[in-house]
């Protein structure tokens, strides 16, 4: 019955959707690259559910994005291009392939090898060869590519045999970065501040930690208690720009505890 119930809001989801195209001006007039951006958007507002652990909120946004895979779906297929079938066949036969440890008999011992056997699988699953890298998507945003990247190669074994070897890394690129400051070529010292974030992010994706969620969580935790300082500083009848960093940092302290 639940499973019923499940292909019966599908189909009415794509019911709605054939009706829309057909009649409203707006949905008819839509493209993937007008679509695209709204995507990216939608996506985006899941995220921020997903870090304010809003469940209602997650469930929204996921159902925004069902709409957008739905809505470029019937693109496609009005190119017969493609359509929602050949979509969710796609989708199922990658993860029946890629899941050789449930659908077969791989065996793994942990979560890492499942992640190891997926790049392998993903690398062999294209008749011709094509870079380790060619699957990063070159519109995504620097923290996330960078991630990415890493995981990549690390798919193919380069990677450090122990984690705590980043640190000497980290370290080696800090110092780089210090030695360009000195030297005052703002080039050099962009680029040695790009080698310092690759390598915290580095680090990040050893000890299993999402920079993107990590750095998002510190601008929230930032605009919280900023926005404590801020309205402080109004109920008493002074300005941020009047007070010393002195009064300030006594004021973000008392927002620290309040968190």
């Amino acid at each position: 019955m639940e499973q019923d119930k499940r292909l019966q809001a599908f189909r009415e989801l794509l019911e709605i959707m054939d009706r829309l195209r057909e009649s409203c001006p707006w949905d008819k007039k839509q493209t993937n690259e007008s679509l695209r951006k709204l995507t990216i958007e939608e996506t985006y507002e899941l995220g921020d559910a997903i870090l304010e652990a809003d469940d209602m909120g997650i469930c929204k946004e996921l159902g925004d994005l069902m709409l957008h895979i739905v809505f470029y779906s019937r693109i496609g297929s009005e190119k017969n291009k493609f359509d929602i079938t050949s979509v969710l066949e796609g989708i199922n036969k990658k993860l029946i392939y890629r899941h050789p440890h449930v659908f077969g008999d791989t065996e793994v011992n942990n979560a890492t090898e499942v992640e190891d056997n997926w790049e392998k699988l993903k690398m062999n699953e294209s008749e011709s060869y094509k870079p380790v890298l060619s699957g990063v998507p070159r519109s995504l945003p620097a923290l996330v590519k960078a991630n990415r990247v890493q995981e990549k190669v690390r798919g193919v074994g380069f990677d450090w045999e122990d984690r705590e070897q980043v640190w000497d890394k980290v370290s080696e690129e800090i110092n780089e970065l210090k030695d360009e400051i000195r030297n005052g070529s703002k080039k050099d010292i962009e680029s040695e501040f790009g080698d310092v974030l690759f390598s915290l992010i580095n680090a990040a994706r050893l000890y299993e930690i999402d920079p993107e969620s990590a750095l998002e969580r510190t601008n929230k935790k930032f605009i919280s208690r900023f926005n404590y300082l801020e309205g402080k500083t109004i109920r008493q009848g002074k300005s941020l720009k009047d007070m010393s960093l002195k009064e300030m940092d006594a004021i973000w302290e008392e927002a620290k505890k309040a968190q």
